[in-house]
């Protein structure tokens, strides 16, 4: 099976990748700016890098510290 650059649905894909750039960069932009979080800050730096969307949102839902 040849698929071509053509045969991509780029109108179903490009805005899942523009999603995922996007939580991406807010991720990284929340680890870079917070003091602390649950688990060292490098470990979630490659979490959020490697595994992309579910990545970022592990860091969201349990990476973080609430503020008190």
């Amino acid at each position: 099976m040849n698929m071509s650059w053509s045969d991509i649905p780029w109108n179903i894909i490009m805005p899942l990748l523009v999603i995922q750039l996007i939580l991406m960069v807010v991720a990284l932009v929340s680890l870079d700016k917070t003091e602390s979080t649950n688990g060292p800050k490098g470990l979630w730096l490659a979490i959020i890098i490697l595994l992309n969307m579910p990545g970022c949102i592990a860091y969201f839902l349990i990476g973080r510290k609430e503020r008190r």
